[in-house]
């Protein structure tokens, strides 16, 4: 019976790297180079669903596939460059994220998960400003003006729609699948 359980544990957390890959896809890209997409959502409902230990796997997951030159970045990309690119601080970030999104997941304190995704957007994108800042020779308000404010609203709307279904979603795996993530 335990063996069933690493498995479909094993499962998850491989169809939330692809998840993550997937909604990545759904790119507007922006003359800033940092584009719009999905994946903050993506990241977020990781967390809350899968827990911290799990959803940072994932993640990690995403990011060495990615890494090797699997195209799962935005914009079919893949590649060591997307790192050192504008966007590499916030890939970074994304382990922060997921990690922070999930340290409540399952259990009753829910609210407070809900709660840590602003600290876990926050430390996505001051990674993502302080790399894009870095990379660009700009300063760091502009890189904030450019590549954080006019996302915050889109990604805290993403990360309280993300806690929505990662919670029900959580407890669906708990409950019919007989799976703990804790």
């Amino acid at each position: 019976m335990k063996d069933r359980s690493k498995i479909k544990i094993i499962t998850l957390t491989a169809m939330f790297t692809a998840i993550i890959a997937v909604l990545t896809m759904i790119s507007i890209p922006l003359p800033t180079g940092v584009p719009i997409t999905l994946q903050t959502f993506a990241i977020a409902l990781c967390g809350y669903t899968l827990g911290k230990k799990y959803a940072a796997i994932s993640v990690f997951a995403y990011l060495f596939i990615g890494l090797i030159g699997i195209p799962v970045f935005s914009g079919f990309k893949g590649g060591p460059s997307v790192f050192a690119g504008y966007t590499g601080g916030f890939l970074i970030g994304f382990l922060a994220m997921a990690f922070i999104c999930g340290i409540f997941t399952g259990k009753e304190k829910r609210f407070l998960a809900l709660a840590l995704g602003v600290p876990a957007l926050l430390s996505c994108h001051l990674l993502g400003v302080l790399w894009f800042s870095h990379v660009t020779g700009s300063g760091f308000v502009k890189a904030f003006l450019t590549v954080s404010l006019p996302f915050l609203i889109k990604d805290g709307a993403s990360v309280i729609v993300a806690w929505i279904a990662g919670t029900n979603l959580n407890v669906y795996i708990s409950k019919k699948m007989n799976v703990s993530l804790r």
